[in-house]
């Protein structure tokens, strides 16, 4: 097939949907058991994991079979591995502030407030950052040069998100790292290597899908996630909560706040 199938694909688009709705349904169910809406940030990555095996299957017959398992593959490596991270994190923890803050608006049942305003914005959400996915994988022409990019990009941010988690882990082990600003490995050349790292992802994930189209039209997925990340919920109240830290001000002018850089008094002694 040489066309992109526009019924498939809108079917596919239902499957995708439903998929979405089931797991935070689920989430939900499991956040009364646990007392806090917050296990739906485990379930963020399993939102795009559900969107690419529905999809590969969706696009069977329809889609180019390489570009369907790369789609299959990368997000759901990423998933998985955000879910488990986020998962192992939040054991044993209350309620996040977030959560609590926006609660407290709710002026009628707050369960139901917290469906609408935390499960379905966010599924929402999730439906229109897996529209490279879901697009992609009812491509029917072949895997190009572009993709492959897309997966080199993909692999550089896996690699900061997975790191720079992981290296913040072990500094906060550190009990006397308590109330202290991490600058070390990875943090050394961005405040934000793990969101640097996932706008990456999403990045890669949109060029396996634009390398066809109408995969390039995706790229409101990227966008979007990025501008959460550095204006949105990401960075920008991350580094509201950080600016009272020990060294928070000193770290904050010679490190770039996203993209990857040398230090910036490193920089300055070389020009000097």
């Amino acid at each position: 097939m040489d066309s992109f199938d526009g019924a498939a694909f809108w079917a596919g688009v239902g499957w995708v949907a439903l998929a979405i709705v089931v797991l935070l349904l689920i989430t939900f169910g499991a956040s009364r058991v646990a007392g806090r809406h917050n296990v739906i940030d485990t379930t963020w990555g399993l939102l795009f994991v559900g969107a690419a095996v529905v999809s590969f299957f969706a696009s069977s017959g329809h889609g180019d079979g390489l570009r369907r398992w790369l789609l299959l593959a990368l997000p759901a490596v990423w998933g998985l591995r955000l879910a488990i991270h986020v998962g192992r994190r939040s054991l044993g923890k209350g309620e996040d502030p977030r959560y609590e803050k926006l609660l407290d608006k709710a002026k009628g049942n707050r369960q139901l407030y917290a469906l609408r305003m935390i499960y379905s914005l966010q599924g929402l959400l999730g439906l229109l950052i897996a529209a490279p996915i879901v697009v992609g994988a009812f491509e029917p022409r072949p895997v190009r040069v572009l993709a492959w990019i897309g997966v080199v990009v993909w692999a550089v941010g896996v690699f900061f998100e997975a790191v720079g988690d992981q290296q913040m882990e072990r500094f906060r082990a550190n009990p006397g790292n308590k109330g202290k600003v991490i600058d070390e490995g990875l943090w050394r050349y961005t405040r934000h290597p793990n969101y640097f790292g996932d706008a990456c992802v999403w990045w890669g994930i949109f060029l396996v899908a634009a390398d066809a189209l109408p995969g390039v039209a995706t790229v409101f997925s990227p966008i979007i996630m990025t501008l959460l990340l550095t204006v949105g919920s990401g960075a920008r109240l991350l580094e509201r909560s950080m600016s009272t830290r020990t060294g928070w001000d000193e770290y904050a002018a010679r490190t770039s706040m996203f993209f990857p850089l040398p230090p910036r008094a490193k920089r300055a002694l070389a020009d000097s």
